[in-house]
């Protein structure tokens, strides 16, 4: 009796996902964003980023103390120290934000941002890796 309550809760939820941009596939993205450019209302709004949303990796540097308690704890090795400054440099492609490196950090200098458009064609960019 409890599924068929879960099933017709989530039946009738509204979507979590942004939906595609615009309301059909246009015969030219090129066009469809030159018109975008001109007038915001062409595309779809984003949905709202919930509470406690973990996205990409927010690092203070001048926080940072250099203990390295980042870099033991993390499971997909995303975070590499950098002896000679003693600081942190986060790959955010290996990470799995689970975010356990901002439960053990004890100054507080790591966080989890609203930012959530990550993709790219190159896993060194300088959008994907977090040195300030």
């Amino acid at each position: 009796m409890r599924i068929l309550k879960v099933l017709f809760r989530q039946l009738f939820a509204s979507p979590a996902t942004n939906r595609f941009p615009v309301s059909y596939a246009p015969k030219s993205v090129k066009a469809l964003l030159a018109r975008a450019s001109e007038d915001s209302r062409v595309i779809n709004p984003p949905v709202a980023v919930p509470p406690g949303f973990r996205g990409k990796i927010a690092y203070d540097r001048e926080k940072c103390i250099g203990c390295q308690l980042c870099v033991k704890v993390c499971p997909a090795r995303a975070i590499e120290f950098i002896p000679e400054e003693k600081k942190v440099r986060i790959f955010v492609a290996r990470c799995c934000f689970c975010s356990q490196c901002n439960d053990v950090c004890p100054v507080s200098c790591l966080s989890m941002s609203d930012e959530f458009m990550l993709a790219s064609y190159d896993k060194y960019s300088d959008d994907l890796i977090v040195t300030h």
